[in-house]
């Protein structure tokens, strides 16, 4: 059974699916990490990125964040172009990673743009993290360093939270922790009891 876990940048996915973590034997996939890694190590898709937004795309055989950002969080045909190229790769890794943890109660399966690759059709069920505007703004900015104008472009590329919520499941809303604790308990019951009916 895939769990998928989406919300907004800054909403608190991480600190819910280890919550999750806590409670079972359950397999965590982070589609963010797992896309970065793929960048960095596959030939086929450096050459391919390469090719669209040209050699600056890497430094040191790295992915030139920097550069890259500038590029697509100013350009949404840019960063459709740098998904279209990205995220068949990841789903052919996550495909695999399924297959090898068909033991485990199930797969969370955290991605922030969960909708708009598409990866919603390989869940079984969704949940949605969700907190408010001012909130994600201020976590962005402790844990990135980076300017409020640099945190409502990302924010302004992914859907909006209202169009997410209402392909969801499920809700957590994460403000404080004993509450988002109390639900991610909640819902982990219900999964896990679904799966037996599966």
């Amino acid at each position: 059974m895939i769990v998928g876990v989406t919300g907004g940048i800054g909403s608190g996915k991480s600190t819910v699916v280890n919550f999750f973590l806590e409670l079972g034997n359950i397999a965590f996939y982070h589609a963010d990490i797992e896309a970065k890694n793929i960048i960095n190590s596959s030939v086929k898709v450096k050459t391919k990125i390469e090719a669209f937004f040209g050699k600056e795309a890497y430094k040191d055989n790295v992915l030139n964040k920097k550069y890259i950002s500038n590029i697509v969080f100013h350009n949404p045909e840019s960063l459709k172009q740098l998904n279209a190229i990205v995220h068949p790769e990841v789903k052919k890794h996550f495909k695999n990673f399924v297959n090898q943890h068909k033991n485990k109660e199930y797969i969370l399966y955290e991605n922030a743009i969960l909708f708009e690759t598409k990866s919603h059709h390989t869940c079984d069920f969704i949940i949605s993290v969700y907190c408010d505007l001012k909130t994600r703004i201020s976590r962005i900015k402790n844990r990135d360093n980076i300017s409020e104008n640099a945190i409502l472009d990302r924010i302004n590329n992914q859907w909006k939270e209202d169009k997410k919520l209402l392909q969801s499941n499920y809700l957590i809303t994460n403000f404080a922790q004993i509450e988002t604790k109390n639900q991610v308990n909640h819902i982990h019951n219900i999964l896990t009891k679904k799966r037996k009916l599966i």
